[in-house]
Protein backbone atom coordinates (compact mmCIF):
# COMPACT_ATOMS: atom_id res chain seq x y z
CA UNK A 1 0.00 0.00 0.00
CA UNK A 2 2.86 2.35 0.84
CA UNK A 3 4.52 1.47 -2.48
CA UNK A 4 1.28 2.28 -4.32
CA UNK A 5 1.03 5.59 -2.47
CA UNK A 6 4.62 6.49 -3.47
CA UNK A 7 3.93 5.60 -7.11
CA UNK A 8 0.70 7.61 -7.12
CA UNK A 9 2.45 10.56 -5.42
CA UNK A 10 5.32 10.41 -7.93
CA UNK A 11 2.89 10.15 -10.84
CA UNK A 12 0.84 13.07 -9.52
CA UNK A 13 3.97 15.17 -9.10
CA UNK A 14 5.13 14.32 -12.62
CA UNK A 15 1.73 15.10 -14.14
CA UNK A 16 1.50 18.31 -12.14
CA UNK A 17 4.92 19.35 -13.40
CA UNK A 18 3.94 18.51 -16.96
CA UNK A 19 0.72 20.49 -16.63
CA UNK A 20 2.68 23.43 -15.25
CA UNK A 21 5.16 23.20 -18.13
CA UNK A 22 2.34 23.12 -20.67
CA UNK A 23 0.56 26.08 -19.10
CA UNK A 24 3.71 28.21 -18.94
CA UNK A 25 4.00 30.37 -22.05
CA UNK A 26 7.07 29.85 -24.17
CA UNK A 27 8.54 33.09 -25.45
CA UNK A 28 10.57 33.35 -28.63
CA UNK A 29 14.16 34.23 -28.04
CA UNK A 30 14.46 37.97 -28.10
CA UNK A 31 17.23 39.51 -30.11
CA UNK A 32 18.74 42.95 -29.95
CA UNK A 33 19.42 42.90 -33.68
CA UNK A 34 17.03 44.79 -35.93
CA UNK A 35 17.10 44.20 -39.66
CA UNK A 36 18.79 47.07 -41.46
CA UNK A 37 16.27 49.06 -43.48
CA UNK A 38 16.06 51.80 -46.03
CA UNK A 39 12.53 53.16 -45.65
CA UNK A 40 11.20 55.02 -48.68
CA UNK A 41 7.76 56.66 -48.45
CA UNK A 42 5.94 58.56 -51.17
CA UNK A 43 4.72 61.44 -49.02
CA UNK A 44 2.93 63.82 -51.40
CA UNK A 45 2.17 64.54 -55.04
CA UNK A 46 1.62 68.03 -56.42
CA UNK A 47 1.22 69.56 -59.85
CA UNK A 48 4.15 71.68 -61.00
CA UNK A 49 3.84 75.10 -62.66
CA UNK A 50 4.70 73.45 -65.98
CA UNK A 51 1.83 70.97 -65.56
CA UNK A 52 3.97 67.99 -64.60
CA UNK A 53 4.03 66.20 -61.28
CA UNK A 54 6.25 66.69 -58.24
CA UNK A 55 6.79 63.56 -56.14
CA UNK A 56 7.98 64.12 -52.59
CA UNK A 57 9.63 61.22 -50.79
CA UNK A 58 10.67 60.82 -47.18
CA UNK A 59 13.58 58.41 -46.89
CA UNK A 60 15.22 57.09 -43.74
CA UNK A 61 18.52 55.26 -43.86
CA UNK A 62 18.73 52.68 -41.07
CA UNK A 63 21.30 50.50 -42.84
CA UNK A 64 23.94 51.28 -40.22
CA UNK A 65 26.20 53.41 -42.43
CA UNK A 66 25.98 56.74 -44.21
CA UNK A 67 24.97 56.47 -47.86
CA UNK A 68 27.21 58.65 -50.01
CA UNK A 69 25.11 58.19 -53.16
CA UNK A 70 21.80 56.44 -53.85
CA UNK A 71 20.17 56.17 -57.26
CA UNK A 72 17.01 54.12 -57.82
CA UNK A 73 15.49 53.10 -61.14
CA UNK A 74 11.77 53.86 -61.08
CA UNK A 75 8.93 52.93 -63.40
CA UNK A 76 5.78 55.03 -63.40
CA UNK A 77 2.54 53.43 -64.51
CA UNK A 78 -0.48 55.27 -65.83
CA UNK A 79 -3.91 54.80 -64.27
CA UNK A 80 -4.57 51.93 -66.70
CA UNK A 81 -1.56 50.00 -65.38
CA UNK A 82 0.60 50.57 -68.47
CA UNK A 83 4.21 51.72 -68.26
CA UNK A 84 4.23 55.47 -68.74
CA UNK A 85 7.90 56.22 -68.15
CA UNK A 86 11.13 54.94 -66.68
CA UNK A 87 13.39 57.31 -64.81
CA UNK A 88 16.20 57.50 -62.27
CA UNK A 89 15.67 59.06 -58.85
CA UNK A 90 18.95 60.39 -57.45
CA UNK A 91 18.45 60.57 -53.69
CA UNK A 92 22.01 61.79 -53.14
CA UNK A 93 23.64 61.29 -49.77
CA UNK A 94 21.65 59.98 -46.82
CA UNK A 95 23.07 60.05 -43.29
CA UNK A 96 22.52 56.96 -41.16
CA UNK A 97 19.63 57.12 -38.72
CA UNK A 98 18.14 60.38 -39.99
CA UNK A 99 15.21 61.10 -42.30
CA UNK A 100 15.62 63.16 -45.46
CA UNK A 101 13.11 64.61 -47.93
CA UNK A 102 13.71 64.47 -51.66
CA UNK A 103 11.56 65.90 -54.47
CA UNK A 104 11.47 64.94 -58.12
CA UNK A 105 9.70 66.92 -60.83
CA UNK A 106 8.40 64.87 -63.72
CA UNK A 107 7.46 66.44 -67.04
CA UNK A 108 4.38 65.34 -68.89
CA UNK A 109 0.89 64.67 -67.66
CA UNK A 110 -0.01 65.81 -64.16
CA UNK A 111 -0.23 63.70 -61.04
CA UNK A 112 -3.72 62.48 -61.97
CA UNK A 113 -2.13 60.39 -64.72
CA UNK A 114 0.06 58.37 -62.33
CA UNK A 115 -1.38 55.04 -61.25
CA UNK A 116 1.64 53.51 -59.53
CA UNK A 117 5.37 53.68 -58.90
CA UNK A 118 7.66 50.66 -59.08
CA UNK A 119 11.19 50.80 -57.71
CA UNK A 120 12.69 48.53 -60.35
CA UNK A 121 16.15 48.40 -58.83
CA UNK A 122 18.98 50.22 -57.13
CA UNK A 123 21.70 51.23 -59.57
CA UNK A 124 23.95 53.03 -57.12
CA UNK A 125 24.32 52.59 -53.37
CA UNK A 126 27.67 53.82 -52.15
CA UNK A 127 28.88 54.01 -48.59
CA UNK A 128 31.13 52.16 -46.19
CA UNK A 129 30.29 48.46 -46.60
CA UNK A 130 27.21 49.15 -48.74
CA UNK A 131 26.31 47.72 -52.13
CA UNK A 132 23.28 48.15 -54.38
CA UNK A 133 22.16 44.66 -53.27
CA UNK A 134 22.36 45.65 -49.58
CA UNK A 135 20.26 48.75 -50.22
CA UNK A 136 17.73 46.75 -52.23
CA UNK A 137 17.51 44.04 -49.56
CA UNK A 138 16.82 46.66 -46.89
CA UNK A 139 14.34 48.64 -48.98
CA UNK A 140 10.92 49.09 -47.34
CA UNK A 141 8.40 50.93 -49.51
CA UNK A 142 5.21 52.70 -48.54
CA UNK A 143 2.93 55.50 -49.65
CA UNK A 144 0.92 58.14 -47.83
CA UNK A 145 -0.93 58.90 -51.05
CA UNK A 146 -3.43 57.03 -53.21
CA UNK A 147 -0.54 55.95 -55.45
CA UNK A 148 0.88 52.51 -54.68
CA UNK A 149 4.66 52.22 -54.40
CA UNK A 150 6.05 48.72 -54.94
CA UNK A 151 9.39 47.13 -55.54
Amino acid sequence: MIAQHCIISSLAAALGGAALALSTPVFAQETDEISPTLALTLNTLSTTEAGGCRLTFVIRNDLGADIDALVAEAVLFDTGGRVATMTLFDFGSLPAGRPRVRQFDLAGPGCDGIGGVLVNGIGTCEGKGLTPAACLDGLRLSSETDIEVSG
